[in-house]
């Protein structure tokens, strides 16, 4: 090929591959539900319900205020400033359902997207870590996480999505005696997580509630899939209007630009979401 023609593909695969970007921008700007920047405190930038961010004190949800332990650090995040956890604490800043998961039993599909930033053998303490979780009014009714193994070095990284209790453990048996093939759960051996470097993550729940229709959760780190959740019955029971979207269950590290979806993303718009310049804002600062 001519260099002149060679200059000229060049160009026109580039405004082809931005054409495309753009495009896709409005799509993902409507299924947005929830953004959090932690740019300047706890509460979200964006959200459809409610923006402020709670931490349960007994029953009671309380509106959620930074401690000496997990603080904003601004301009260390990946887009601006971050929420550091700095310990292993109790302290689990959550966000309410309420119109941003859109938890129902009927059908109930949902994106979650985070940044994370920790080298996990030397940041974490002993036992299970749950960066992110989804939890209702009792996690025998169904229980969603993000998780960093307690045990081994290098520490496994895991999503799983647990349903009924009866119907995921029904020999109750203890979560880490079940063999890995026999857990409801994305499991990777050797995750990219790093203190030098930031890491996405995202995971999606789908047709959760619906015997219709097949059910799954898939896992994507840095854009890339990482395996599904399958062939399982995804049933919960939760109380809609207890459900939470939880954050810091024993982790120690940074988080940045947490972002929920009201739909599965597609393999696709994931790795455009992780391709985002300027992160979430870009979708809802028009």
């Amino acid at each position: 090929m001519h260099p002149s023609f060679q200059v000229a593909f060049l160009c026109f695969a580039i405004v082809v591959s931005a054409s495309k970007a753009n495009s896709a921008e409005p799509a993902l700007a409507k299924a947005l539900t929830l953004h959090a920047s932690f740019d300047s405190g706890l509460d979200a930038d964006f959200s459809r319900g409610d923006r402020k961010c709670y931490v349960k004190q007994g029953r009671e949800l309380q509106h959620a205020s930074t401690t000496d332990d997990a603080v904003i650090a601004s301009d260390a995040g990946r887009f601006g400033g971050a929420l550091h956890f700095k310990k292993k604490t109790g302290f689990r800043p959550a966000f309410r359902d309420a119109g941003v998961l859109g938890y129902n039993d009927r059908n109930w599909s949902t994106t979650v997207s985070v940044w994370l930033r920790l080298s996990p053998d030397k940041d974490l303490e002993p036992g299970y870590c749950d960066p992110v979780q989804i939890v209702g009014d009792d996690s025998k009714k169904g229980f969603i996480f993000l998780e960093f193994s307690k045990d081994e070095t290098p520490r496994y990284f895991r999503y799983a999505i647990r349903p009924l209790f009866d119907i995921w453990n029904p020999t109750n048996v203890a979560w880490a005696d079940i063999p890995f093939d026999k857990r409801p759960m994305v499991h990777v051996e050797r995750p990219p997580f790093t203190r030098e470097q930031w890491t996405h993550v995202v995971f999606t729940v789908e047709n959760v509630n619906d015997k219709s229709k097949s059910r799954s959760g898939r896992l994507y780190v840095n854009g890339k899939l990482q395996g599904s959740i399958d062939n399982w019955d995804l049933t919960f029971g939760w109380d809609p209007s207890q459900v939470l979207l939880a954050l810091g269950a024993a982790y120690v590290g940074h988080m940045d630009d947490l972002a929920v979806f009201d739909r599965v993303l597609t393999t696709d718009e994931v790795k455009q979401v992780y391709g985002l310049k300027n992160g979430i804002r870009e979708l809802h600062a028009r």
